[in-house]
């Protein structure tokens, strides 16, 4: 079962609700990114150790989750793929609240730190830094020794 597939709340309060958890955690700015009038990501800047600014990119796969939603459904009737996707929409965004609100937890609780946590996500301009090691087929990573 997906977590959150029936998600009531409105995509703006969930918005309101991550920039918050953003704020709270030491973001000193924060930007949204539509595409056509849809949100695809927020994406905020903190200051790393020895004042270094970072970019971080956290962006919600709407369509992915509503092509699952989609293949659940049998025989779609009129206004039905309409009300799916917002369903995606809700259900995508309330998922990357979770996920912000339990990373900042373990923050907090010190069982991480913050870069280790957003490190895949930090944000060049271009693309994450996790787009960089798929790319590069994870080269930068090496086999550890046994």
């Amino acid at each position: 079962m997906i977590k959150n597939y029936t998600s009531t709340v409105p995509v703006e309060r969930t918005i309101t609700r991550i920039e918050m958890e953003l704020i709270e955690g030491g973001a000193i700015g924060i930007q949204k990114e539509y595409n056509d009038g849809a949100l695809k990501a927020i994406s905020f800047s903190v200051l790393a150790p020895e004042k270094r600014l970072i970019s971080i990119r956290l962006p919600a796969d709407v369509e992915a989750v509503y092509e699952i939603f989609k293949s659940q459904s049998k025989k779609p009737r009129p206004g039905t793929l309409d009300n799916l996707h917002a369903q995606a929409e809700r259900t995508a965004w309330k998922l990357i609240q979770d996920w912000v609100e339990i990373q900042m937890s373990l923050i907090k609780m010190r069982q991480v730190e913050f870069l280790q946590v957003f490190l895949p996500y930090m944000w060049n301009g271009k693309e994450t830094f996790y787009a960089t090691l798929k790319q590069g087929g994870f080269k930068m990573l090496t086999q550890g020794s046994k």
